[in-house]
C-alpha cells in the first residue's frame, strides 16, 4: 500500500548511511561535496531508499560491491534533490559491465533493406525495468565534474523522461502550464544544436544531443550540472527551464 511505502521510505531517509558509504561518496562522487549540508543530508537519505529498492547485477564477471552500488546511487539521486519523487518507479535493475560493452543493433533503410551490426556503448536506459552502465565510465564521468560528460546523469535523465512514457525529451513537469515554455525553449535549443552540429560549430552541449529530443534532454542535463556557468551564459533560457525542473542552481557551485 502507498502509505506503507511512504512510511518505509521516510524511515530509510532518516537512517544515517554507514561510514564506509560516506567514504565512497567522498572518494568517487566529488560533486556531492559541493552541496550544502541540507542537500548532502537529503542526498544520503535518497541513497538509502534507492539502494533498498533497486537491484544491481554484474555482467561479464563483474562482482557487485558497495562501491559500485553507492557510487551509482549517489549520482542517480542527485537528479532527485528538492523534488517530489517516486525514485524512478519503472526501474528495477541496474546492470553493470566492467567497461564499455557491445550491443547488437538493427538499422532499417526502407524498401526492406535492413542492416545488422554491433555498437560499443557506455550505457543504456530501457523504458521498462533496467539501466545498463559501464563501471569504468561511471568512475570517469564522476571524477571530472566540469567536463560535461557523466553517463549516470545521462541515463537517469532518460529514466525521468521515460516516466511520462516513451522518451521524447519531455519529462513529467510539476504543472501542466509549464509544458508551453518547456516545449518552446527546448525545441529551439535542439534545433540550434542540430544546426551547429551540421555546420561544425563548437558547442558546450554535446553534439550527440542533436540525434533526437530525448538525447538532447539527457546531454543538456549533463551540461546543466557540469558546465552550469557556461550554460547559464550561452543558453540562459535552457538553463532556467532545467533549473526550475531540477529545483537546483548548480551555477552557484562554480
Amino acid at each position: 500500500m502507498f502509505w506503507l511505502k511512504r512510511r518505509r521510505r521516510r524511515r530509510l531517509r532518516m537512517t544515517p548511511i554507514p561510514a564506509s558509504w560516506f567514504e565512497i561518496i567522498e572518494r568517487n562522487v566529488p560533486y556531492a561535496g559541493l552541496l550544502s549540508k541540507e542537500g548532502r543530508d537529503e542526498l544520503e537519505g535518497h541513497i538509502q531508499v534507492f539502494l533498498a529498492e533497486k537491484t544491481f547485477e554484474g555482467c561479464d564477471g563483474l562482482q557487485i560491491t558497495d562501491e559500485i552500488r553507492v557510487t551509482i546511487a549517489a549520482q542517480a539521486c542527485l537528479l532527485l534533490l528538492h523534488r517530489m519523487t517516486d525514485y524512478y518507479p519503472t526501474l528495477r535493475t541496474i546492470l553493470v559491465y566492467p567497461s564499455a560493452y557491445v550491443a547488437p543493433i538493427t538499422e532499417s533503410f526502407g524498401h526492406g533493406v535492413v542492416r545488422e551490426g554491433v555498437s560499443v556503448r557506455l550505457g543504456e536506459s530501457w523504458e521498462h525495468g533496467s539501466v545498463i552502465l559501464s563501471w569504468d565510465d561511471v568512475l570517469h564521468g564522476a571524477a571530472d565534474i566540469h567536463d560535461g560528460h557523466n553517463v549516470v546523469l545521462h541515463e537517469f535523465a532518460h529514466q525521468l523522461d521515460q516516466e511520462a512514457g516513451a522518451a521524447e525529451g519531455a519529462p513529467i513537469l510539476p504543472k501542466r502550464s509549464m509544458y508551453v515554455a518547456w516545449a518552446r525553449v527546448l525545441s529551439a535549443e535542439y534545433a540550434r544544436l542540430q544546426k551547429d552540429a551540421k555546420l561544425g560549430r563548437e558547442t558546450i552541449i554535446d553534439k550527440y544531443g542533436a540525434v533526437n529530443p530525448a538525447e538532447f534532454f539527457a546531454v543538456a542535463t549533463e551540461c546543466f550540472f557540469e558546465k552550469a556557468l557556461q550554460m547559464k551564459e550561452k543558453h540562459p533560457e535552457l538553463y532556467e527551464e532545467l533549473r526550475i525542473f531540477y529545483r537546483q542552481d548548480p551555477a552557484q557551485y562554480s
